[in-house]
């Protein structure tokens, strides 16, 4: 492939080189693997629980720790509190019938060391997501909550690994 205008690659080949060297410098990177403070963990969460399946998988697939299938093996032992799904209504219309609600995903958890010594406070993730609703779009809109559940599962997987991240080495 031959240029027939070296101004226009020149040209080219700055923007590309501006763009990157902007990049750069705005502090972007991408996501990659957490570093945690610890080589095991346990997860006091049922095994047959979305969010613990999900956390499991995040945890091993996306950090430097193993997930121990006995609790004296681990270094870090992650319980759920408790975990709370609930949808409210957020506003009706004139005839009475809703036309938005408001979904609510709560998740309490503790951080202990084997020795039942905190290695975090106890802490509560909480999201929130509001979706209009139809009458006639019944089945849309109720496939449209469970997306946006999964979706706040996703964002609170992501937001306790990032605080696992942050944590104390145990023992320290």
């Amino acid at each position: 492939m031959r240029f027939s205008n070296p101004a226009r690659l020149l040209k080219s080949a700055l923007l590309a080189l501006t763009a990157a060297l902007l990049l750069s410098a705005c502090g972007f990177q991408l996501r990659g693997s957490a570093t945690l403070p610890f080589e095991t963990i346990f997860l006091e969460i049922p095994e047959g629980n979305v969010m613990g399946a999900e956390l499991r998988r995040n945890l091993r697939a996306g950090t430097n720790v193993k997930v121990v299938e006995n609790k004296a093996d681990a270094q870090a032992v992650l319980t759920r509190v408790s975990e709370l799904r609930n949808k409210i209504i957020l506003s009706i219309n004139s005839a009475g019938r809703v036309r938005e609600f408001r979904l609510r995903y709560v998740f309490n958890y503790s951080l202990i060391d084997k020795n039942g010594k905190d290695l975090a406070p106890p802490a509560s993730l909480s999201l929130e997501r509001d979706y209009a609703y139809s009458d006639n779009q019944v089945l849309a809109k109720e496939q449209e909550e469970v997306l946006l559940y999964r979706d706040m599962q996703n964002d609170l997987v992501q937001q306790i690994i990032r605080r696992l991240a942050a944590t104390g080495r145990p023992g320290a």
